[in-house]
């Protein structure tokens, strides 16, 4: 599962944010990096609580008085929030408050949980996610004249924030 991290965390942050200057390519990256667990036999800390709020803090001490460098460096952490609303970790108590609730075995050795879904629903979810950002991509037109800020920058053209 990957397009639907992508898609979905784009338009989510795009549309309750509406930021311009929001570097969306941390989004998506922080969105998807957690599922590369699933290659390491995950979860671990970054289906958790911890990871986003740890790097948050990080963005925040380490751009103190560099406001447009903050305002690009903080996607990365939203897309780790993200990825925790858009796989369900929420629902997993254990894994979610990690350690808060305990120092338990539920780090590895399981599933990651966007891969617990059956094919079907996989396909059709990652079907949702390629038609969200396809959506998206065209309406803000970043394959066009935004092409060279989006790939440059991460950012939208202002005047189709609009």
């Amino acid at each position: 599962m990957f397009f639907w991290f992508l898609g979905l965390s784009f338009a989510a942050v795009l549309i309750v944010f509406s930021s311009p200057a929001l570097d969306y390519r941390l989004v998506m990256a922080g969105a998807a990096l957690p599922t590369a667990e699933g290659l390491i036999g995950g979860p671990w800390v970054l289906h958790t609580l911890l990871a986003p709020v740890v790097v948050m803090t990080a963005v925040m001490l380490l751009t103190q008085n560099r406001r447009l460098v903050r305002r690009q460096w903080l996607g990365l952490p939203i897309g780790l929030f993200m990825h925790l609303v858009l796989d369900g970790t929420w629902a997993n108590a254990e894994l979610f408050w990690w350690p808060f609730l305990g120092a338990s075995d539920v780090l590895g050795g399981s599933a990651v949980p966007e891969f617990q879904r059956s094919l079907p629903v996989l396909v059709v979810m990652e079907v949702i996610g390629l038609a969200v950002l396809w959506f998206f991509a065209q309406r803000l037109d970043v394959f066009g004249e935004g092409k060279m800020l989006f790939r440059s920058k991460g950012q939208i053209l202002r005047d189709r924030m609009e």
